[in-house]
């Protein structure tokens, strides 16, 4: 049995290094490259070069920004590096308290409650939400991270096709005698970047007597006209119980929040695994995510600019003849077909140093391998054009247009 189990791991990693080396050796490999400085919001150095970064979930263009640097290092001089450990037993510092006050306000809830990381803040907050005899309905393209945490949780999981409210409905219809319904979505999709039909999420979760928890780390700061999220996009309030959102996207720092009633984030301080037993977010980080909801409610044209880049970006595509999908926000794939596909097209743009990754199965299915390009508010219109006549240079050498 030991040697059974020695040889399927060394398999694992075997397979992994074949699979990482002969990309490399076809000057295909472009993950986990070393950026050595941010020029402004919007470029990066790689390997000595200046490149357009179309790959940053920074979507308003926050990293570096004055106010936000300076609340990090008054935390710094203040606190020091770290904290003393975990908040339940080595104390909570007073910035935590006033960073969660602040996203309980931003998002219009009683409480709120931080996490480590936004992996964590899914994977602590479903796993002590529900349990064993409780069922949880989720979009199958929602995240990993919802996906892990429903896992843990040992609630039955049920998937309805991705944004498929009639699928939904079906599913809460056969499960409706179960006591705890909980159904957890994405706002904004991850890969694709199209939105999740909330007026009609809501309806049934209301017909059907479930829970509703949205997962806001991608439509934070890009939907709505302040920025709030996929309430304010829809013109809906206090229509979702369960509210997470992450601290190192649109926000350029480190966490995850989940905000709600005082009584759910009652429950989360003191029975969520990924809070009780894990370290505080540093002070310094702490400090920075505060100022940055400061600076979104005080800089709202940044919104509108990340909304009107998305814009003129998708148009761009589409007018060239690349596949957008059903994207309609900062997040805009662009359709490659094959993993071969995506990785010619990345080392086409890349050579004329435009920054961008590709996504390939099985990250995303089979077929549906893709650029995943971002645009931000830090972003002018120039470079937007730039990048356009780049990739429509690439994407006719490549054979995608």
């Amino acid at each position: 049995m030991s040697d059974n189990i020695q040889t399927g791991i060394q398999n694992r990693i075997d397979g992994m290094h074949q699979r990482v080396q002969g990309l490399r050796d076809a000057d295909m490999y472009f993950y986990n490259m070393p950026v050595s400085e941010l020029k402004g919001s919007s470029e990066v150095v790689v390997s000595g070069r200046t490149m357009l970064m179309l790959a940053s979930y920074g979507y308003l263009g926050l990293l570096g920004h004055p106010r936000i640097n300076k609340a990090a290092g008054d935390a710094l001089e203040k606190y020091g590096s770290g904290t003393h450990g975990v908040r339940v037993l080595a104390g909570t510092l007073d910035i935590h308290v006033e960073l969660e006050k602040t996203i309980a306000d931003f998002k219009n809830t009683e409480d709120a409650v931080t996490f480590s990381s936004g992996y964590v803040t899914n994977l602590a907050a479903i796993s002590t939400i529900v349990g064993r005899r409780d069922i949880v309905l989720c979009d199958k393209y929602n995240h990993a991270s919802i996906v892990d945490g429903c896992l843990l949780s040992g609630a039955e999981l049920k998937r309805f096709r991705h944004n498929d409210m009639d699928h939904l409905e079906g599913l809460l219809k056969r499960y409706s005698d179960r006591t705890t319904k909980l159904v957890i979505v994405d706002a904004v999709f991850s890969m694709d970047g199209d939105i999740i039909d909330l007026p009609a999420l809501v309806e049934l979760c209301r017909k059907y007597d479930a829970w509703l928890m949205m997962d806001e780390a991608h439509s934070v700061g890009v939907l709505g006209k302040t920025g709030r999220g996929i309430e304010e996009h829809f013109g809906m309030q206090d229509c979702v119980d369960v509210k997470m959102g992450t601290l190192s996207k649109t926000i350029p720092s480190i966490g995850g929040y989940i905000a709600g009633n005082s009584g759910l984030v009652n429950l989360l301080k003191h029975a969520a695994r990924g809070y009780v037993f894990s370290a505080a977010i540093p002070p310094a980080q702490a400090a920075a995510a505060k100022a940055a909801f400061e600076v979104i409610i005080d800089e709202p044209d940044r919104i509108e600019k990340v909304q009107q880049n998305a814009r003129i970006f998708i148009d761009g595509l589409q007018a060239i003849g690349f596949d957008t999908m059903s994207s309609e926000t900062a997040i805009v794939p662009v359709l490659c077909g094959t993993d071969e596909k995506a990785y010619e097209l990345v080392r086409l743009c890349q050579s004329q140093d435009i920054f961008v990754l590709p996504v390939v199965s099985p990250a995303v299915p089979e077929g549906l391998s893709r650029l995943r390009a971002t645009v931000t508010a830090g972003h002018s219109k120039a470079q937007i054009e730039h990048a356009l006549s780049v990739l429509e240079i690439a994407g006719k050498e490549a054979g995608l247009i």
